[in-house]
């Protein structure tokens, strides 16, 4: 169960809002799902998703039992970084999506994590995605951290939340960047026209803050890293984007027409840093460019 008190500055939002800013990592049709399973209470009372929290109103959440997966545990090649009894870290390769979905039912990270922990996987984001805190996208590569129990999922989760995780990023993107450095803070949000994907909006979207780097520039192509203050959906895709300077391979957020026959985004969590839910020790992981990334980096060198 968790339980929260509401605070003064809290009073009058939407209570669907208000369990999104406590556990962001918990979609919003799931917590509509438990209160329409009564499993969402004010004060004691079963309340409705329009319903707008109090000051002082203890607000509680009932979470299921987990339910048995219907996902296949397949014993899998994970790149497995560190693990212990809370998390585990794995450097994940293109072409793995994270958790199942439609169309992705086999060869995720999932499937993989359900055949090495067993049993040993937070259940807090439901059954489909199990162990999963946060994630990148299918064609990203690099460090993703899985939670092994509840316990290490909400202080992952509440880490997230305050931006006190360590994120740092890789990218290849399109045209020169002149500055060395800079900062993206712009709202992100769902796309006013097409639903798939993300864009700036500022009616609508979170706030989004990216900080980038020059590492190398090619002329046409800048190598940087980015590191995130906050961790939307495609964020740095759409930041970078939105500035001129979409990643090299995105065909989302960039030209329909890409060279050297990439598979998707130039993007690369190369580093993750957290305090352990346990020890209350900061630990920092690093995982080395994937080799594509490598090559293409010496191509752009000899241009």
């Amino acid at each position: 169960m968790n339980k929260w008190i509401v605070a003064a500055e809290e009073n009058n939002i939407r209570i669907d809002r208000f369990i999104s800013d406590k556990m962001p990592d918990t979609s919003r049709s799931y917590i509509q799902k438990l209160m329409k399973e009564d499993l969402i209470t004010a004060d004691l009372r079963p309340v409705k998703a329009n319903y707008k929290v109090r000051e002082g109103e203890s607000i509680e959440i009932t979470l299921p039992e987990p339910v048995s997966l219907d996902i296949e545990a397949q014993d899998m090649k994970l790149d497995i970084i560190y693990e212990d009894d809370d998390v585990l870290l794995v450097n994940k390769p293109k072409d793995m999506v994270v958790h199942p979905s439609a169309g992705h039912s086999e060869g995720t990270l999932v499937n993989g994590l359900l055949y090495h922990c067993k049993d040993s996987l937070s259940s807090i984001n439901g059954v489909m995605r199990p162990g999963i805190v946060h994630r990148i996208d299918k064609d990203t590569t690099g460090v993703l951290i899985i939670c092994k129990n509840d316990k290490s999922h909400s202080s992952i989760a509440e880490q997230l939340k305050v931006h006190s995780i360590t994120r740092r990023y890789h990218a290849i993107v399109w045209n020169n960047i002149v500055q060395d450095s800079g900062t993206v803070d712009a709202p992100i949000g769902r796309h006013s026209v097409d639903r798939k994907k993300m864009a700036v909006n500022y009616k609508n979207g979170k706030s989004a803050i990216t900080h980038f780097k020059v590492l190398e520039r090619f002329g046409q192509y800048t190598y940087i890293e980015c590191e995130l203050e906050t961790g939307r959906t495609h964020q740095i895709r759409v930041h970078m984007a939105s500035i001129g300077h979409p990643l090299l391979g995105d065909l989302v957020y960039g030209p329909a027409r890409q060279p050297f026959k990439l598979q998707g985004q130039v993007l690369h969590a190369k580093v993750l840093g957290f305090v352990h839910p346990t020890t209350g020790e900061y630990m920092e992981f690093e995982t080395p460019l994937p080799e594509y990334f490598e090559k293409l980096l010496e191509r752009l060198r000899n241009l």
